[in-house]
């Protein structure tokens, strides 16, 4: 009888806490009834505009906001001190949804629809990880509301990412084994069209290659120099013959970051900071050996010595088509981002600045089609989606026709028409936790795709080698 009895009040108790289920409409709302915290996380971190693994600020607002909402937090993982990773519930299955903050150096712009820096200021959230940050924290509090309405087990993890821009905080995270029991991870990032599409990612490596010779007056002695400028100058000569003979999807891009300080000084330092990328990690690798013989060459050539100092590498993102057409129908279930009549005026004037703008006015409202494809751009996400099933999605946080890495796209990403953006993918990445959470099915079929495209002989290896994390490297 005892048996029965407990087998019934367990019957009751999951009817009763199924019928207590919010429907998607109630957690739609429930997250718009958050704007106001979302917009206000977006903008702070937008002035503060903290570049990689200098994001105290910024990191610490998101840990607040997630403690108060009883969220367990383990700051300074993997070495660094403005990561962590915040957990609310217990057992499996582990969803993550990662989130970045880092701003760009060397551009700034008010959120005006106009060329305004703001003066004084050195960074600029012109990737929109400020938008990033805040709405995936503002789905986090959403799906953790869920998991404790509907009493359903399972965790739901955020990662605090930094230095998503050259620094691969990521990379180090995936290393330390952060993602070892997580089931899914979920991403997203600021656009300038809504999109779910299965876009993978090239494969990158930087590196600063830095050239020592001897300084002399260059007037008045100019044999007794070796010039550490000649060097690089070199080294970018032999670099630049090499783009006609790399595949056509690679990439190679550089700066100079010290030439030398006055012209009649012959430098005895100079550095330059190159990124190399293509579709495969191997790729890299090849085109990396020949960038290292051409520094050698220049170093010997030029009577300077070079050595270099490796400071990110990412893996190329690993698609998941099964998962990627389920974050599809979550984000067609959201829409797009409207606009009322200030963000349209905004949007006109900003849309004069563009010269050959992609896209038209208004796709903002719609979801884009479908594909599998090839993006140029390379992240960090890479290596999370080489250690665990990982989907994401692209959210109109930016006027249509607007590139990243642009004041545009600053421009935007302190308004309300990123913050909108942001609740886009808020909505769409907490549907999507939820399907998954509700169905093993979806989540085994996920697994079976990512071992078959690993291989069963898979074995992670970083491009950015053993090294520690360059927290300095922005200074």
């Amino acid at each position: 009888m005892r048996l029965i009895t407990t087998s019934l009040a367990a019957l009751a108790l999951s009817a009763c806490v199924h019928a207590q289920a919010p429907s998607d409409k109630a957690v739609l709302d429930s997250i718009d009834a958050r704007y106001d915290e979302t917009a206000a996380m977006a903008r702070q971190i937008w002035d503060w505009a903290e570049v990689g693994y200098q994001e105290d600020k910024s990191s610490g607002l998101l840990q607040s906001k997630l403690s108060d909402a009883g969220f367990t937090i383990e700051a300074g993982v993997a070495g660094i001190p403005t990561a962590f990773v915040a957990s609310y519930g217990s057992g499996g299955p582990v969803i993550a949804v990662l989130a970045e903050f880092d701003a760009l150096p060397g551009i700034n712009q008010d959120a005006s629809p106009d060329r305004s820096p703001i003066v004084g200021k050195h960074a600029g959230h012109a990737c929109g990880h400020n938008l990033f940050g805040a709405g995936s924290v503002g789905a986090a509090l959403a799906i953790r509301d869920w998991l404790e309405q509907t009493g359903t087990p399972g965790t739901i993890r955020l990662y605090g990412t930094p230095a998503e821009e050259g620094g691969s905080g990521k990379v180090y995270m995936v290393r330390e084994g952060l993602f070892d029991d997580v089931d899914i991870a979920l991403h997203w990032h600021g656009d300038d069209e809504n999109s779910a599409a299965a876009q993978t990612s090239l494969a990158n490596r930087s590196a600063k290659f830095r050239f020592y010779g001897v300084s002399a007056h260059a007037a008045g002695a100019p044999e007794r120099g070796r010039s550490a400028l000649d060097g690089v100058e070199s080294f970018n000569y032999m670099v630049n013959m090499m783009h006609e003979h790399i595949p056509q999807d690679a990439r190679i891009h550089y700066v100079i970051t010290s030439g030398g300080v006055a012209p009649n000084v012959v430098p005895d330092f100079a550095e330059v900071f190159y990124y190399a990328r293509h579709p495969r990690a191997d790729g890299v690798e090849d085109i990396w050996a020949r960038m290292e013989d051409a520094a050698r060459g220049a170093a010997m050539g030029t009577g300077t010595r070079v050595e270099w100092e490796v400071i990110h590498g990412n893996n190329p993102l690993l698609v998941n088509e099964t998962l990627a057409k389920m974050m599809d129908a979550k984000l067609r279930q959201v829409g797009g981002v409207d606009y009322n009549a200030e963000e349209e005026a905004f949007a006109e004037e900003i849309y004069k600045s563009f010269a050959k703008p992609e896209l038209p006015l208004g796709s903002e409202k719609e979801v884009q089609p479908f594909e599998v494809s090839l993006g140029y751009g390379s992240t960090d996400v890479g290596d999370v989606s080489s250690a665990v099933p990982t989907v994401g999605l692209r959210a109109a946080t930016w006027v249509p026709g607007t590139a990243a890495h642009s004041w545009q796209a600053v421009a935007a990403s302190g308004m309300s028409i990123g913050y909108k953006g942001a609740q886009v993918a808020a909505k769409t990445l907490t549907l999507a936790a939820i399907e998954l959470y509700e169905n093993p099915e979806l989540r085994t079929a996920a697994r079976a795709e990512f071992d078959a495209a690993r291989g069963e002989d898979y074995e992670y290896t970083s491009l950015l080698g053993d090294r520690d994390p360059p927290l300095d490297y922005r200074k």
